[in-house]
């Protein structure tokens, strides 16, 4: 493939997602992560709405009535084989991260504790759909650097994938990073 240059990716315009319930999911998205609906249609028969995560970056809900939905655990392995893990949304530091956990909670929402997953900092909890949610901010940000950045909290996996080990080997790389459990509030090192 020849092409001059890559896209100038600018986040999620939409993640499309199902939904048997709309109500439910605007109570959700809306109600309790507090992301403002920005569209309401009709894609044929089906509600399609959107909700802003970002400039520009929405995850929309088709409601299609009586499909079935399933429970992957966030942050958890599946208990069946599945296509999609989970979504995470973005958010500024560590403060957004705790009042998030702080509203999930009020809302009745179960959420883990923050993980710590070297460059990113996270939550994770489940819709009212089952699908599993994630909210990080980027501590250490990786996509904010420049390419030759070589940073050792970005990658640190001690048994890459061949193709790691290839970037490794090519100097585009440094290491791979690995993620720790935090049990208490985290001051951004950078």
């Amino acid at each position: 493939m020849t092409t001059s240059e890559a896209p100038h990716w600018r986040g999620i315009n939409h993640l499309a997602m199902v939904t048997p319930d709309m109500d439910a999911t605007v109570r959700f998205y809306h109600g309790v992560l507090g992301m403002r609906l920005v569209c309401t249609t009709m894609a044929g028969p089906m509600r399609h709405y959107f909700f802003e995560i970002g400039p520009e970056n929405t995850i929309a809900f088709f409601e299609i009535k009586g499909i079935g939905t399933f429970a992957k655990p966030a942050g958890a392995p599946p208990s069946k084989p599945i296509q999609f893990d989970h979504l995470s949304f973005n958010l500024p530091d560590e403060e957004a991260l705790i009042d998030l956990q702080k509203r999930l909670a009020e809302s009745g929402c179960e959420c883990t504790e923050i993980v710590d997953h070297g460059f990113v900092r996270s939550v994770y909890f489940t819709d009212p759909n089952g699908i599993a949610l994630e909210a990080s901010w980027w501590a250490l940000d990786a996509t904010g650097r420049d390419a030759d950045y070589d940073d050792r909290r970005l990658f640190e996996d001690p048994d890459p994938v061949p193709s790691v080990v290839e970037l490794q080997r090519s100097g585009a790389i440094a290491s791979t990073p690995r993620t720790v459990l935090v049990s208490e509030e985290i001051v951004d090192p950078v």
